[in-house]
């Protein structure tokens, strides 16, 4: 690290899964209200008998929302939303360049798309097994309905709602949907890690751009888009089956199976708009954060040990 400027000394492995907890908590404390609208969306015709209030398009589900719940409903889950993004994201997004240098071989300058594919995978299923509760709190929340700021809720709050959960479905009801979830993510890490990875790489390559914001927010928006085209059917199944109160599915596939009788095989793509908007937002401000905090981490790392 002699002679290089502290915003061109690599990241470390700590300071990369820091980075990715703190940017991806930044990132949704901006996009959250159209997570909740996407999974108001997606669960939408799963009981058309109980439900009352009908959704239409992203805008107008958050406006029904603030509405018939209050302003306060967009953002409800958001706590364990946190919770899960500094488990969740500083695993699969922080550790990523780890795991992927661990598969290639010894020698080789550049990991293959195959290699990159493989880290993806690993890294989204490594998060999903230890953040899995935190999501399932979080969806459960997010489709929660409650008519009136008056209105009862199920759960007085997020470890209200670990503790309910467990007791009333067991420690495995917080695992709920954990092999949906998996195949999900594993899809979502491998578009948006080996699409942001491979576009930065080919945009440095051309030299039309330099490792600077223009950069970043053009790979992470074209992560965003391969993203929610791959991810969307899983994640209406992961969605309904993680919301759905025990026993209206045997498995994910019988989920699967009765969301295609009921409502045809357009429901996968429910809640694709909003799934979009903000994966899509999400990943600009997430990549572009991410990219800042490394350098100014390590810009904190250097300068403290350094002797003047």
């Amino acid at each position: 690290m002699v002679g290089l400027q502290p915003s061109e000394v690599p990241p470390t492995t700590v300071v990369k899964f820091l980075g990715a907890g703190m940017a991806a908590c930044f990132a949704d404390l901006l996009t959250f209200p159209l997570d909740t609208a996407k999974v108001r969306l997606q669960i939408q015709g799963e009981n058309p008998g109980a439900q009352s209030v009908q959704y239409r398009g992203v805008l107008g589900t958050i406006l029904t929302m603030v509405r018939t719940e209050g302003p306060r409903s967009p953002y409800s889950g958001l706590v364990a939303g946190l919770h899960r993004q500094m488990s969740f994201a500083s695993i699969r997004i922080g550790l990523y360049d780890s795991v992927k240098q661990f598969y290639t071989p010894k020698g080789e300058d550049h990991s293959s798309i195959a290699i990159r594919i493989l880290a993806g995978c690993t890294t989204g299923a490594m998060a999903v097994t230890c953040a899995q509760p935190t999501d399932v709190v979080k969806v459960r929340f997010q489709a929660m309905i409650r008519l009136g700021t008056g209105g009862e809720r199920k759960y007085r709050g997020t470890m209200d709602a670990y503790r309910t959960i467990a007791r009333e479905e067991g420690v495995r009801g917080l695992w709920k949907g954990t092999w949906p979830n998996i195949t999900r993510n594993a899809i979502v890490n491998c578009a948006e890690m080996v699409t942001y990875d491979i576009i930065k790489e080919k945009l440095l390559d051309s030299y039309l751009f330099t490792d600077n914001f223009p950069c970043h927010f053009v790979s992470a928006f074209g992560a965003g888009f391969c993203a929610t085209v791959v991810a969307s059917p899983v994640d209406v199944v992961k969605t309904r089956y993680m919301n759905a109160p025990p026993g209206r599915y045997h498995s994910p596939l019988h989920c699967m199976l009765k969301m295609v009788a009921q409502e045809g095989p357009t429901a996968f793509y429910k809640g694709f708009m909003p799934s979009f908007l903000r994966l899509g937002a999400w990943n600009v401000m997430m990549f572009v954060t991410y990219e800042q905090l490394k350098r100014a981490l390590m810009k904190v790392q250097v300068l403290r040990e350094s002797p003047f």
